[in-house]
């Protein structure tokens, strides 16, 4: 595979905050050359947990190392329970112990827990620090490395504690996807559908046609990624902070995080891109029911996602779900409530969703009980 030819780029245009996403093969070797070319004379802290570390820690200190660039390691446990304060501080303080300046740079080598706490770190140490995103899961490589959202979270929900900080550059190496168990390929690739489903319903076909060619690597996959950091580049470009349209990229988010916080965090249970993949397929059902949208979306949205091995549906999860109540309380504390009114992203069709705001909780409660049957 010639690196050359497979490689991509995309811009998040953000005027003078524009950055470039590098999508590939081969680039975590490349990318002490890429941050030297972005961000000539930095000193680094590499930013990345045990898992990764053990997989990818050698290949980018030593492409730093021969770029010129001196770095420190940060290497932290793996897993959502790192996006917590007492880790933050942490983080912080090993930040500052390096006597970084605030023109270095901060890399997050990981998936998205990584590239959350990183980011976040970034915007807060010495008042902001330059940040370069290193994804090395599918996930991070087509949602959260994009767009300039960092956070931890808080008993009260997930992602709750943050600010919007923007990267410098995002090095996605579509090689590092090799090492990745086939479930966290697998909710990973529930982003990647996210995007067809929301305004791109030739994508999401294109989807169906190439599943596995995308899970199996080549050039199918990198269009995959490539394609769906355009989508989300133009919707952030539109709407940075989410004031607008950018929360359609939360496309069932509202559920999933909702199944994330019932199950705990605890990803023996479900992960993120599991809790999407169900939550999309609960709101193309939920427009259903609301006859926004025709049933046959969401059976065709579910038989997609069934057919790559992702979730679509309660039964799993009702051990931990007890009632609609419960449920409910959960969708309250997400980020889309709005002085205290339900926000959903629904959908009128494949390609087709919108904004749903103040979401009668009555028909949302109705709904969820007949799902969990309690």
């Amino acid at each position: 595979m010639n690196d050359a030819h497979c490689a991509e780029t995309v811009t998040v245009d953000l005027g003078d905050r524009s950055y470039d996403i590098l999508i590939g093969p081969g680039l975590l070797e490349q990318s002490g050359r890429r941050i030297a070319e972005t961000l000539p004379g930095v000193r680094a802290a590499i930013v990345t947990d045990e898992n990764v570390a053990a997989h990818h820690l050698e290949t980018v200190r030593a492409s730093l190392a021969d770029a010129g660039i001196e770095a420190t390691d940060i290497v932290l446990p793996a897993g959502e329970p790192t996006k917590r304060f007492e880790i933050l501080q942490d983080v912080v303080y090993r930040i500052l112990d390096a006597r970084l300046e605030r023109g270095d740079v901060v890399i997050a080598l990981g998936g998205g827990v990584i590239g959350d706490l990183t980011g976040f770190a970034a915007a807060i140490v010495r008042r902001g620090m330059q940040f370069v995103q290193m994804p090395t899961s599918l996930l991070s490589q087509v949602d959260s490395s994009v767009g300039g959202k960092t956070g931890i979270n808080a008993p009260h929900g997930k992602n709750l504690i943050g600010a919007f900080y923007q990267p410098r550059l995002v090095i996605a190496d579509t090689g590092a996807l090799d090492t990745l168990s086939p479930r966290e390929f697998r909710a990973g690739y529930a982003e990647v559908v996210k995007y067809g489903l929301i305004d791109r319903p030739d994508f999401f076909a294109w989807l169906e046609e190439n599943w596995a060619k995308i899970e199996a690597g080549g050039s199918e996959r990198i269009h995959a990624i490539a394609e769906s950091c355009r989508a989300k580049a133009a919707v952030v470009a539109r709407d940075e902070r989410e004031a607008g349209d950018r929360a359609l990229l939360n496309l069932g988010h509202t559920f999933g995080h909702a199944l994330e916080a019932a199950a705990k965090y605890n990803p023996d249970i479900l992960v993120h891109g599991e809790g999407v993949a169900i939550g999309m397929v609960l709101a193309h059902e939920f427009s259903a029911r609301m006859n926004l949208a025709s049933p046959d979306d969401a059976k065709r949205v579910a038989a997609h996602l069934k057919a790559v091995g992702l979730p679509t549906d309660l039964d799993a999860m009702k051990p931990y779900l007890r009632d609609a109540d419960t449920m409910l309380t959960y969708i309250r504390q997400d980020k889309k409530v709005t002085r205290g009114a339900l926000n959903f992203i629904l959908t009128r069709g494949i390609g087709q969703s919108f904004i749903a705001k103040n979401v009668p909780e009555s028909e949302v409660h109705a709904f969820l009980r007949d799902k969990i049957g309690s």
